[in-house]
């Protein structure tokens, strides 16, 4: 077992044998915090909820699906509170160190499956993202990350945040294994066909500071060549910020409806960010705020059209590159919502969504996105593998080891 110097892991002691064989053989992977493991208790991020809860009597769906597949299961890693937060310092617990740049938040919730494979402590790591917790915190750490559409994988043994969002997503250092990961949890899915429109979000760019968007210019181009149906267009008419507001809001109305009855009975202690975040979801209501579904349905059906059966989205996974450690204040909120108003648009629609680390500012990871339509996962990943190996190595900045 390799060191944690990274504090990545919650409980790296934690080991399940594989329980068959297959395309996982002999690779190694942990799990984010918040996955039932049989006689385990998980902690989601927090003491309270720890002593709280009883061991599980089963391991999560989505475990025994890798398990049975070859993997073996290498210790549980730390996640923000109850997985509310995209930057991965958990009060309690500390913060994992982000191995592309110790001096940078690692990115959350699921911070500590990022590090874990960043670290190269193991081959994989499974987390969720509700909000973005699997696609930031890969780009802030510079490796591949997906989530996958909504309900496709089975999320049955996972702590819940907002369920009409939450997913199981996965981490991996090559778009090789993610791939193949993909295909042990979603055997349902098809992979074969092909992308012919590819659409880049214009409003989305314009989040990025000049020096972050020219280091895409290479990639952006390359993609633009590989379909003759490729355009520039602005996809959100109210705006992303209002996107984003409708996501945080059906968000924290379900948050609430979730974790309300056990926040007034154990009164727990959470972190700065998230008691305030907290707090305000306990004031939402859901029958003030029948516009903002109303709004996510219309927002829905846009981009399943655009998209259609063909179609890929392009946009840049986050505004940036990993904001330095324990920022705080305006600018902070600031980052965070520009980083929502990337991460909302997979998450409003339910859509699968690849992040690629192609790009280094300044030595620092961010991760480019493509976004396709609901149930073509494989088709997305298969796609990004063909794509990932036409790039030309001079414009590669990341390691990516594609075999697996």
């Amino acid at each position: 077992m390799i060191k944690d110097q990274w504090n990545a892991f919650f409980n790296q002691n934690v080991a399940i044998a594989p329980t068959g064989k297959g395309s996982l053989d002999g690779l190694v992977f942990s799990v984010k915090d918040v996955f039932a493991i049989q006689h385990y208790q998980s902690s989601a991020g927090n003491p309270t909820w720890l002593r709280t809860h009883e061991e599980s009597k089963r391991n999560a769906v989505a475990i025994d699906m890798l398990l049975n597949q070859g993997a073996k299961l290498s210790g549980t890693t730390h996640t923000d509170e109850l997985m509310y937060s995209l930057n991965g310092e958990n009060f309690h617990y500390g913060t994992p160190i982000n191995p592309k740049a110790p001096d940078r938040i690692p990115g959350g919730s699921s911070s500590g499956s990022a590090v874990s494979v960043a670290a190269q402590t193991v081959d994989f790591s499974l987390g969720t993202d509700t909000g973005g917790s699997v696609r930031i915190p890969s780009s802030y750490c510079g490796i591949y990350g997906f989530r996958p559409t909504h309900g496709a994988v089975p999320i049955e043994g996972v702590i819940p945040l907002a369920k009409s969002y939450d997913t199981v997503g996965w981490m991996a250092n090559s778009i090789d294994l993610l791939l193949k990961i993909g295909r042990v949890l979603l055997p349902q899915l098809k992979e074969d066909g092909d992308f012919t429109n590819i659409e880049f979000a214009e409003e989305a760019w314009e989040l990025l500071e000049g020096e972050t968007k020219a280091a895409f210019s290479p990639f952006l181009k390359l993609l633009e060549e590989e379909s003759e149906n490729s355009r520039w267009q602005r996809i959100s008419q109210e705006g992303l910020a209002e996107w984003s507001s409708v996501f945080r809001t059906i968000q924290g109305i379900e948050i609430w409806k979730e974790h309300e009855q056990w926040i007034k009975k154990e009164n727990p202690t959470f972190g700065p960010g998230i008691s305030e975040r907290f707090s305000w979801t306990s004031t939402l209501k859901k029958e003030q705020n029948e516009d903002a579904y109303k709004l996510r349905e219309k927002i829905t059906n846009e981009l399943t059209h655009l998209l259609g059966e063909d179609g890929i989205l392009v946009i840049p996974t986050a505004p940036g590159g990993a904001p330095l450690l324990n920022l705080q204040g305006e600018a902070a909120e600031k980052y965070r919502a520009k980083t929502m108003s990337l991460s909302c648009i997979a998450g409003l629609a339910r859509l699968p969504q690849v992040t690629l680390p192609v790009v280094e500012v300044n030595g620092i990871p961010v991760g480019l996105s493509l976004i396709a339509n609901r149930n073509q996962d494989l088709k997305l990943l298969r796609w990004s593998q063909r794509f990932l190996r036409k790039i030309d190595q001079s414009f590669v900045t990341s390691k990516r080891g594609e075999n697996v």
